[in-house]
């Protein structure tokens, strides 16, 4: 699910619905989805860290399986996700700008399960 001030986004984030994300996400739950990519847009390619805000409300508002996207940047911030018991993390960004160690992510990951 792309996002942008709780807002889903579509078409390659270039329309913003009017369906708020937390609503969204019990739709998608009750028709069976058991995992979620979830992307504040507003974040993505920043490095300056995720939404823990709206991820902390979406991985309260349901049981869905919650992979964090977007702004992500070191191990703080993947300890950040553990905190919020969420499934996964994409951190494409902070592995291209070397900013985080893959292996130490991992661990750190692990270590929360």
């Amino acid at each position: 699910m792309d996002c942008k001030d709780g807002k889903v986004c579509t078409s390659g984030w270039l329309e913003i619905s009017d369906k708020d994300y937390l609503d969204f996400a019990r739709e998608l739950e009750q028709i069976g989805i058991s995992t979620l990519i979830f992307t504040d847009i507003s974040k993505d390619g920043t490095l300056e860290g995720p939404n823990l805000e709206m991820l902390k409300a979406l991985s309260e508002a349901c049981s869905l399986q919650v992979i964090a996207s977007g702004g992500i940047k070191n191990l703080e911030h993947i300890g950040s996700l553990a905190d919020l018991n969420l499934y996964g993390a994409i951190t494409g960004k902070a592995m291209y700008a070397g900013t985080l160690d893959l292996q130490e992510a991992i661990a750190r990951g692990k270590a929360a399960c």
